[in-house]
């Protein structure tokens, strides 16, 4: 079901932890200023919402890795519910994602936003910076940048110990982060992938299943469009189509790609695209009060359904207006705030 701006949480599946851990855009205004103020000044005053603890560190960190930090307010052609941070050298912008309503353990995650959406870098803050020091220490001497330990201040020490990960005598970096410091997207795909590549689909399978299980990753539907394109590849077809059927009941700006991508896979056409437009006009409104639904959960619905249209050409400013209605309707007026404001 989805829940105020369109969480949804997927059914359990395998479990591939062991498969894991084994071996085998927009204008943005950006400034120079060391301060990193702006931004927890934002999260708390524009965002409404606890800034991370540790969120100052993180734009030290970014900062020494050489990002250019961007002003919070810069978010003209964004999606409305992301606060930008920084942009690096290849115009891809950072941001914390301000849910309408966060599922557990994802109050404010790491994504990188594009034009359809996000894509989730890490559930935390901490857990990010966690990742970039580790990251940093597996490096030879020659290529680390010691500038990024002591840019994360009493947040890297407290986080990660230089010299860990080599004490850990684990080999692989990624099979260290995944044990110390947490699962993260991009690795679980890269293992799929490199799955292949041995010639193990079994484990391959396996883990693209292990991570669409619900608590991993809630609310977002990348891992289901992910097990959908590996079940494609093995010629499951069928499980592939409810696989990106399920993909769709998640919010379309959280597929990691094109919305036409996974309605193809779906065997889908247009029919998605034309019962949520019916769903948000004021006949489908006025159907879901007549079947009992409450007034404010239409008005809360009608915004996850703008947010999914908005999502298909990055026509986000169109829909700006529109979505900040309904979370006022709904009560949501800090929300209907942060989702008007630009600067």
């Amino acid at each position: 079901m989805r829940i105020g701006g369109g969480v949804v949480y997927g059914g359990p599946r395998a479990n591939a932890l062991p498969l894991l851990l084994s071996h085998g855009r927009a204008s943005l205004r950006c400034y120079s200023s060391s301060s990193t103020s702006d931004h927890v000044a934002f999260v708390k005053d524009i965002a409404a919402t606890q800034p991370p603890e540790h969120l100052s560190q993180l734009l030290n960190v970014l900062k020494a890795k050489g990002e250019t930090i961007v002003f919070p307010g810069a978010r003209q052609g964004l999606i409305p519910l992301a606060i930008p941070i920084t942009k690096n050298s290849s115009g891809s912008v950072t941001a914390l994602l301000r849910w309408p309503t966060a599922p557990p353990g994802m109050e404010m995650p790491v994504v990188d936003v594009d034009k359809h959406g996000v894509k989730l870098l890490a559930k935390s803050v901490d857990q990010f910076i966690h990742r970039i020091l580790v990251e940093e220490d597996a490096k030879n001497s020659q290529e680390r940048n010691d500038e990024l330990f002591i840019a994360s201040a009493d947040a890297g020490k407290k986080l990660y110990q230089k010299g860990d990960f080599a004490g850990s005598k684990i080999s692989n970096l990624d099979i260290y982060i995944l044990k110390k410091v947490g699962l993260f997207p991009d690795i679980i795909e890269s293992k799929v992938m490199r799955h292949f590549e041995e010639g193990d689909h079994v484990s391959a399978l396996v883990t693209g299943e292990f991570y669409t299980k619900k608590e991993h990753f809630p609310g977002f539907a990348r891992p289901f469009v992910f097990n959908a394109e590996v079940l494609l590849r093995v010629g499951r077809n069928v499980e592939a189509k409810d696989a990106a059927r399920g993909a769709l009941k998640s919010p379309w700006w959280t597929l990691g790609c094109k919305y036409e991508d996974v309605a193809k896979i779906a065997q889908w056409d247009d029919e998605q695209i034309e019962y949520i437009k019916e769903k948000v006009t004021e006949e489908g409104r006025q159907e879901d009060i007549r079947k009992g639904k409450a007034p404010a959960q239409v008005v809360l619905d009608e915004a996850a359904f703008l947010m999914d249209l908005a999502s298909i050409e990055g026509t986000w400013d169109d829909y700006l207006e529109r979505i900040a209605e309904c979370y006022e309707e709904a009560g949501f007026r800090d929300i209907a705030r942060f989702i008007l404001y630009r600067d």
